[in-house]
């Protein structure tokens, strides 16, 4: 029997205790039943929902084949959490290197994790990374607290999500970058925006302002994915939104304690005294035990 059969056989089953409610000597135990009733084709629907669907299994594992794109940006911190980010993009950089996996520099906050599962691999690194560590500059050891934001998006085919061009809003402007004489004659830079949505992304990484628009255009699909993605996990039940998967980028989930050697995964209240380690590109164990949680939870995101 499927589930779908198994709820429409409580529900026959709810019903006929309800009508028995209009009988004062049966009410209590009619209502004991309903309840006892009511219970079970919850468990059931939540167990429906929290178990993928051919299709979203499909897509799941298409989605987790792709190249990556990381998003790094220092957050509070000031100077310390800037150079936390920098940490922390040599951290992937070096776990790409170790998976044998391509990485290309998109600009300053955003790589490209280039090789088969690259997202499948990186995706569980979403949200806020806290440091807490003496700074360089501080003369008086006080332990300092900054955090970095980390985005991780799948490259996402032209096909898959098409864009208007009516919907975009190019601006172009003098890029800043490498050394040269050209520098700051030409409009390489790149700002695009997203009319509909309001997203807006920046390149100047490039030379050439066409290279600067496909590299926008690439990073544009990647966002409007995750706007979407978002919008699908609101969706789904409670239940499945307390595992552990994909964090979002105002979600906390790991603290780097530098004075203990320690760092803790907030979402698997787990802690490795092995931050060294880590720091230069190790974090097959950490990606194997979230991988591990989330496929327990029937999440597989």
């Amino acid at each position: 029997m499927s589930i779908q059969d198994e709820v429409n056989r409580l529900d026959e089953e709810i019903r006929k205790n309800r009508e028995l409610l209009a009988d004062p000597e049966l009410f209590p135990l009619a209502n004991d039943e309903i309840t006892r009733l009511e219970d079970q084709r919850r468990l059931l629907l939540s167990t429906r929902t929290n178990t993928p669907s051919p299709r979203q299994e499909t897509r799941t594992s298409q989605t987790d084949a792709s190249n990556a794109l990381i998003e790094i940006r220092g957050a509070a911190g000031g100077d310390e959490a800037k150079i936390w980010a920098k940490d922390l993009r040599r951290m992937y950089m070096r776990f790409a290197s170790i998976r044998g996996l391509e990485t290309l520099e998109l600009d300053n906050d955003t790589l490209k994790v280039k090789g088969r599962n690259a997202y499948g691999l990186l995706k569980y690194e979403s949200g806020v990374h806290r440091v807490q560590r003496i700074p360089e500059t501080e003369r008086g050891g006080r332990i300092h607290t900054s955090t970095a934001s980390v985005a991780v998006l799948p490259e996402i085919p032209e096909s898959e999500i098409v864009v208007n061009p009516d919907d975009l809003e190019w601006q172009f402007t003098r890029s800043g970058g490498h050394g040269g004489q050209n520098v700051n004659k030409v409009n390489t830079a790149v700002r695009l925006t997203h009319k509909l949505t309001g997203t807006i992304v920046n390149v100047r990484q490039e030379r050439f302002q066409q290279q600067n628009k496909a590299i926008a255009l690439e990073l544009l699909r990647a966002k409007l994915w995750e706007l979407e993605e978002e919008k699908r996990l609101r969706t789904i039940d409670s239940a499945r939104k307390t595992a552990v998967g994909r964090g979002m980028r105002a979600e906390k989930i790991r603290t780097y304690n530098f004075p203990q050697n320690r760092i803790t995964d907030h979402r698997l209240n787990k802690s490795w005294h092995s931050l060294e380690r880590v720091l230069d590109g190790d974090l097959d164990e950490i990606i194997e035990v979230l991988k591990g949680q989330s496929e327990g939870d029937g999440r597989g995101l």
